[in-house]
């Protein structure tokens, strides 16, 4: 008999993981807090909860994506519908969203105070990714609960790293985010400052994109700048977020990260200026 699954929070990557564990087979219950996007998945064979709590408590592993700090806290301890209260002795508790390591480790304590088993496991890899079964989890906790969980979250993942003890993964993922943002940002600032000195944007970027700096993600953001194809897969108000939680991580153990901070408020200036729902790429906006 395989595990039962839970998956909490059908944004665009809960529900493409939930699709990829129904496709391997497993037993899946559903939550979300807005019902209508339970709807494709019930009729993909998941069962749909009416609380986390009731999600939970079927579960032998519930895995958690959800947007931030707040969204988490909420979703695992709200004391009437929170998935903890329904949490089985001997379960798995997998938070996969981008959160800091402080509240990462807040909430492995709540679950091991109930007889659970918690790991904090976020991703790399964006809305293809998902839909390909090829995420990168950044895993922090126990081996052994680490072994246990392996064979539900290879279904979803092209590579699984453990990382280290608990909230080791939480602050990978807050290092992993960072660098690519930072990166984003000053592609953005450099195409703009060629295309105003005269070179043509298109071209300009061609020629980035086959010089040895640029990687195989900063190509393909080098191509939605160009074509202004801003479709959200990293929305720029979840980067902004991650970097006020690596300025804020960086804070909590005495390490300076001031360009981390620079790229903050840059894209702190994206979202006030209405490109908040906007890819990644869309940082670019800001310099033409």
């Amino acid at each position: 008999m395989k595990p039962h699954i839970a998956i909490l929070g059908l944004g665009a990557m809960g529900q493409r993981m939930a699709h990829k564990l129904l496709a391997a087979s497993y037993p899946v219950t559903v939550y979300n807090r807005s019902r209508e996007r339970t709807h494709v998945l019930a009729e993909a064979g998941a069962d749909v909860a009416e609380s986390a709590r009731v999600a939970a408590q079927a579960a032998d592993i519930v895995i958690s994506m959800v947007t931030d700090d707040d969204a988490s806290r909420a979703l695992w301890l709200d004391p009437d519908a929170g998935a903890l209260s329904g949490l089985k002795a001997d379960a798995i508790a997998i938070e996969s969203s981008t959160v800091t390591p402080a509240w990462a480790g807040s909430l492995a304590e709540e679950v091991r105070a109930r007889g659970g088993h918690f790991l904090d496991a976020p991703v790399v890899g964006s809305r293809p990714q998902a839909e390909a079964g090829a995420l990168a989890f950044l895993v922090g906790g126990e081996a052994e609960v680490v072994a246990r969980a392996r064979p539900v979250i290879e279904p979803m993942a092209g590579a699984i790293h453990h990382v280290g003890a608990t909230g080791a993964g939480a602050t990978m993922k807050l290092a992993v985010n960072a660098l690519f943002a930072v990166q984003v940002a000053v592609y953005g600032e450099i195409l703009g400052m060629l295309d105003r000195a005269g070179g043509a944007r298109e071209s300009a970027a061609e020629l980035l994109a086959a010089m040895p700096i640029t990687s195989p993600a900063l190509k393909r953001i080098l191509g939605l700048m160009t074509s202004r194809s801003f479709a959200p897969n990293f929305p720029i108000a979840l980067v902004e977020k991650d970097l006020r939680y690596a300025l804020t991580t960086a804070a909590a153990h005495g390490a300076q990260i001031p360009t981390v901070g620079c790229a903050r408020e840059v894209y702190a200036r994206a979202q006030e200026s209405g490109y908040g729902g906007d890819d990644i790429a869309g940082v670019a906006q800001l310099f033409e």
